[in-house]
């Protein structure tokens, strides 16, 4: 009996302590890996002349503010060799946007030493795609470091972070903060002149970052703004509101001048933009504000008008209330010829493969241009830039398990507004606190993802007093959102960004 009760005991004693151990190993965290940079040497030659350049692409160990590593963080960096002068070398870090985006469209688009040849504005046929030397880089007035946020890229968490610690929009401006001052650190560029650039969310998340950098005591010198959105209430359709319809028009209206779907198209684009504007102010936004108190003559006297602006025929505006979404008017725009125009680039159309439908269902720029994107940057990153081959890059973070986003921002907690979510008052806040910061914002005029009235506005609404407005500079292209895959806007981007950089290095 006294073996029987021994044997008993000792058998629950090892059960505890083996599913204790059990226990304890799941929730011990993983080994961190070691980080993996490749190193090779690359060229980029911009009007005739040679830039020797050492690329290095891989990942660091990212540590947080109490030094403890959180994430293996991605990048690929461009520095021009023999020149020491770190002073005055400019340094540019760039990422796109999303949020879940890497940064391979910059990067392949505009600004590392190759770029992708695109069949601008049409679909681009398969492999083998041209890689060429580009010739519209800044790679001969700065470095460059492209940055690829957690979930994208070769970019994980590490240690005891997880990646919904990364996945929100303070998340996303602290991490990618760090990794930047880290940076900056220890490859001793702390004192050079230090330029942000971001596309699209890339802008959103741009306006957080020079705020945060700032307050921790690194100014910055310029931030460059592709494709920018701030308040995100100008991209939505949401119930009851009359800002987004109003926001859109001008680009409904430079999409139909494109696609000549207007009965009479003028010659001058920037001359009928600013009729719009005007047509818009003085007579569509008192029509929406009325709502249902608008009489029917009138509503039926601004839907002419809209026709005459836009190419939807009047009673299709007379249907929509005069209010017409975005997916709507891809949609509707060429209907009749069983096509349907694109969202990043309203130039680009395709295949209406659904004609009864209200909302179009894909976009075409994006399916006209992804593969070569996609396959040619690929190539390039482990052929060229010799890359571990077993590392995965991620082009997105949609694909990640659990990927969600984290809308909350604590820049708006003063009107307790997360429903409306803005980093605009991040960058007012930045650009009040110091007067030296200049920002560049650069539209497409046939952009229906970002529209240049809704940043315009944005702008408006900052509050910011006229001598730190004038630090805001906007240019415009005839392109879309990736403005730089149109031949004619690629030179007025390299123009427009090199000037911005050595106007102010």
């Amino acid at each position: 009996m006294k073996k029987i009760t021994l044997f008993i005991a000792l058998f629950t004693l090892i059960s505890v302590n083996l599913f204790s151990q059990d226990k304890t190993d799941k929730n011990k965290p993983k080994p961190i890996p070691e980080p993996e940079v490749s190193t090779t040497q690359q060229q980029v030659t911009i009007d005739g002349k040679t830039i020797d350049l050492t690329a290095k692409a891989g990942t660091v160990l990212l540590r947080d503010e109490s030094n403890d590593p959180i994430a293996l963080f991605g990048f690929t960096s461009y520095t021009k060799k023999g020149d020491n002068n770190h002073a005055n070398r400019p340094i540019v870090f760039a990422y796109n946007g999303g949020p879940g985006s890497s940064s391979y469209w910059l990067h392949m688009g505009i600004l590392g030493p190759k770029r992708i040849v695109i069949n601008d504005p049409n679909f681009t046929p398969a492999a083998p795609y041209q890689l060429v030397n580009n010739e519209y880089s800044i790679l001969d007035i700065a470095d460059l470091v492209m940055i690829d946020p957690i979930g994208t890229g070769l970019s994980i968490p590490v240690g005891k972070s997880k990646a919904g610690d990364f996945w929100g929009v303070d998340q996303d401006i602290r991490s990618i903060s760090l990794f930047i001052t880290q940076y900056l650190i220890e490859n001793d560029r702390m004192n050079s002149p230090k330029f942000l650039l971001g596309e699209s969310y890339g802008t959103f998340r741009n306006a957080g970052i020079m705020d945060r950098l700032l307050s921790q005591g690194i100014a910055l010198n310029g931030v460059i703004m592709v494709s920018a959105v701030f308040d995100l209430r100008t991209l939505l359709f949401p119930p009851d509101d009359d800002m987004p319809y109003i926001l859109y028009l001008p680009t409904y209206a430079t999409t139909a001048w494109y696609h000549n779907k207007l009965d009479e198209k003028p010659e001058d684009l920037e001359a009928f933009i600013a009729e719009v504007k005007d047509f818009t102010e003085k007579t569509y936004l008192p029509a929406l504000f009325k709502g249902n108190g608008i009489g029917e003559k009138e509503k039926e006297k601004v839907a002419v008008q809209l026709q005459h602006y836009t190419g939807l025929k009047k009673e299709y505006w007379m249907r929509a209330n005069l209010r017409v979404q975005a997916r709507e008017y891809f949609q509707e725009l060429l209907r009749d010829e069983g096509m349907t125009v694109g969202r990043l680039d309203s130039r680009f159309k395709g295949v209406n493969d659904d004609l009864l439908s209200q909302f179009a269902n894909y976009d075409p720029q994006s399916s006209a241009i992804s593969p070569a994107f996609t396959t040619g940057f690929l190539d390039y990153f482990y052929r060229v830039l010799k890359v571990n081959k077993k590392l995965r890059y991620n082009t997105s973070a949609y694909s990640q398990p659990g990927f969600k986003w984290d809308w909350s921002h604590r820049g708006n907690k003063r009107w307790n507004a997360d429903a409306a979510i803005n980093t605009g008052p991040d960058m007012a806040r930045a650009l009040n606190h110091d007067p030296n910061m200049k920002v560049l914002i650069l539209n497409g005029y046939f952009d229906l993802a970002t529209i240049f009235y809704g940043v315009e506005y944005s702008i408006d609404h900052l509050g910011l007093t006229p001598d730190r407005r004038a630090n805001i500079i906007m240019k415009y292209y005839r392109a879309g959102h990736m403005m730089y895959i149109h031949p004619p806007s690629m030179k007025q981007f390299k123009k427009d960004v090199s000037e911005f950089i050595l106007g102010i290095k």
